[in-house]
């Protein structure tokens, strides 16, 4: 069962940790009432999420979603870029929240944080938090996918899935991809 925590409590999730290229994402929301059926993003339909990223969008008492760089990963680690993008997203909204709820188990170190473990199946501020950082995400993969099309981004979000796996063979790494990652890097090394 999900839980409305009050207007005054801040929800933090992050999209995009997992893939092999593009950006990471993160929201913060602020939820002034309950909203039926929010939940975890990954549990959701495509079409399910963007009706819920909607209402939480006109809803929501506060939202804002922000975003690292493939070059920030690559500098400050996947979780340092995270974290920094869940750091802007709170630095965004235009209310301070009385509490923040981050999900996972890392802190912010700017903030007056709790780390919770399945928060976004927990608590609706950062289930509404992970709706819409994954519905951001995916629409820059989407933009992205207009840009590289070979790749087909918009198909995968850039997971590592075969389709994705079989384009970086045939056709290379490309300033999106994450060089860190692991079948990115056996690649790089593979072609000298």
């Amino acid at each position: 069962m999900i839980e409305h925590l009050g207007p005054g409590v801040a929800g933090v999730d992050e999209a995009g940790r997992g893939p092999l290229a593009g950006p990471v994402l993160a929201a913060a929301v602020m939820l002034a009432r309950p909203i039926a059926g929010l939940r975890d993003s990954k549990k959701l339909s495509p079409s399910r999420r963007a009706e819920l990223a909607a209402r939480i969008r006109a809803e929501a008492q506060a939202w804002a979603i922000s975003s690292a760089s493939t070059w920030e990963i690559e500098r400050d680690n996947i979780l340092g870029a995270t974290l920094a993008a869940m750091d802007r997203a709170l630095r965004a909204l235009p209310l301070r929240p009385q509490r923040i709820l981050v999900d996972g188990n890392r802190l912010l170190s700017h903030w007056q944080a709790e780390a919770m473990v399945g928060g976004d199946d927990r608590v609706d501020a950062i289930a509404a938090a992970s709706i819409l950082a994954k519905e951001a995400r995916d629409r820059e993969m989407r933009l992205l996918d207009q840009h590289y099309p070979l790749y087909e981004f918009g198909r995968h979000q850039a997971y590592g899935t075969a389709a994705h796996l079989l384009a970086l063979r045939r056709f290379g790494v490309t300033s999106l991809h994450r060089r860190q990652f692991a079948p990115v890097a056996a690649l790089l090394r593979k072609e000298g």
